[in-house]
């Protein structure tokens, strides 16, 4: 388990997981908790099930889409990218292999949420629109970015580098061509992106980023790294 190494208030608790201490099978192994990756139902019910132990309640597991929906916690809504929470002991939770998972809180401990940011749910606004669910002043919400595919590993074509600078001019600067690449590809740099996209939402408390899950292949699930593959996941909750 990754600890979020972050300044968050009293009363809120956070975890990531990591491929280790689980029961599944190579090339899931070992602790995947996706059940949409084919491994066997079983072994993800026993994962889940270790999971739940850490955990005050079974977390809302989201049908994640590359959105850009945030849904509350317990509402019955599931096909979403983000969820929040200002009830004690619901579970705000996300899957990645290599996209990028953040976690949310405000400094009075009221209310956390936890989106998933793979590029297209980034450029989408997934992380303004979790902002704006929270209904606090962006300038009291702390944000943690859990391990994602590194700057050195996550390449993309022009379309996406241009989604971006698009909407922020600024976001030129998270993209560097790839050395020996075909032109038009790009190498990206999702932690930078993030933090610009936080900053102009108002968000200036934004802490984590620096893992690669393409390249820590030990400790973490990658999906461009190895297709098949399992999900780890992030997640916050209310004492």
């Amino acid at each position: 388990m990754l600890q979020p190494d972050w300044p968050a208030p009293s009363g809120v608790f956070s975890l990531m997981t990591t491929r280790e201490g689980g029961v599944s099978r190579p090339p899931w192994a070992s602790f995947n908790l996706g059940d949409h990756v084919g491994d066997d139902p079983a072994h993800v019910a026993e994962n889940r099930a270790r999971l739940r132990r850490q955990l005050p309640a079974e977390p809302d597991w989201l049908r994640q889409v590359h959105g850009a929906t945030v849904v509350e916690v317990g509402s019955g809504w599931v096909e979403a990218d983000a969820a929040f929470t200002r009830q004690a002991g619901s579970v705000c939770a996300v899957l990645t292999a290599d996209c990028l998972p953040v976690l949310f809180c405000d400094r009075a401990g009221s209310v956390v949420a936890a989106a998933h940011a793979g590029w297209r749910g980034l450029a989408g606004g997934v992380l303004e629109a979790t902002v704006a669910a929270m209904r606090v002043p962006p300038g009291e919400v702390l944000a943690w970015m859990g391990a994602a595919i590194g700057p050195q590993a996550f390449e993309v074509g022009d379309e996406v580098r241009q989604a971006f600078i698009k909407q922020h001019p600024e976001a030129a600067v998270a993209f560097v061509s790839h050395p020996g690449a075909e032109p038009g590809k790009w190498l990206a740099d999702i932690y930078q992106l993030a933090r610009i996209r936080l900053n102009c939402a108002g968000v200036q408390a934004v802490y984590g980023g620096g893992r690669c899950t393409f390249n820590e292949a030990d400790r973490f699930y990658s999906y461009r790294r190895d297709g098949v593959t399992g999900r780890m996941a992030s997640l916050i909750w209310l004492a």
